[in-house]
């Protein structure tokens, strides 16, 4: 989710403040989509899931952003979603993009879930504005409200970073992130199998987007 290195020799007092996860998503909206839904990963992945579900399927979205691609391919496939995002702009979008799933508008390190509840569960993304502990914690916590036998897909920009300062689609935020085989540590030791995984540069469709790192990593509990 990094565009550029926010600028170490401007001084405090004149930097732009960082936007926490709701406010920046709210002033993203859908153009957060227009720059992402692209990515032909993402689409592979939901493929994946299509593949391994059985019919009716209880999905668990984290971070649903406007519902697009992801909870609109998997309840149009006849899965029932459940999509949770901290931003009530994207709520509001997904409601409206995607009638068939569900949304709802909260903070997942705090919305309470039961164990073994839905037979997947997609976070793309959603954990790089959490510190290093949250994530570990909240991986740990939805691995366990999969089935047993059930799928996870993780997406994530695999970088060694913790507490940076980057500009993000214009807008300055802080990030937190693992290097790669740290990233799979912590998903095997939330008690999931990596069963596949892809890594790739993606350039969201923006005007001066760059490359960057993404990993998807296919899950089963």
């Amino acid at each position: 989710m990094t565009d550029r290195p926010e600028d170490p020799n401007v001084p405090d007092e004149d930097r732009t403040p960082l936007q926490p996860a709701q406010a920046l998503f709210d002033a993203l909206g859908i153009a957060y989509e227009e720059a992402f839904a692209a990515s032909e990963a993402h689409h592979a992945s939901l493929r994946w899931l299509l593949d391994e579900l059985v019919p009716g399927s209880r999905v668990l979205d984290v971070g649903s952003g406007t519902g697009r691609p992801t909870a609109e391919t998997l309840s149009s496939a006849g899965h029932s979603v459940l999509g949770i995002d901290i931003s009530p702009v994207m709520v509001d979008l997904a409601t409206r993009q995607v009638p068939d799933a569900e949304f709802r508008c909260g903070d997942i390190r705090a919305v309470a879930l039961s164990d073994s509840s839905f037979d997947a569960v997609c976070v793309y993304f959603a954990l790089l504005q959490m510190s290093r502990e949250e994530q570990v914690s909240l991986v740990t916590r939805l691995a366990r409200t999969v089935k047993p036998g059930g799928r996870m897909v993780l997406a994530t920009v695999p970088v060694d970073v913790e507490g940076a300062e980057f500009v993000f689609m214009g807008h300055p935020v802080r990030a937190t992130s693992f290097a790669r085989d740290d990233f799979v540590a912590l998903v095997t030791d939330a008690g999931l199998t990596v069963r596949s995984e892809e890594s790739l540069l993606f350039t969201p469709s923006r005007p001066d987007a760059e490359p960057e790192p993404h990993l998807f990593l296919y899950c089963e509990r």
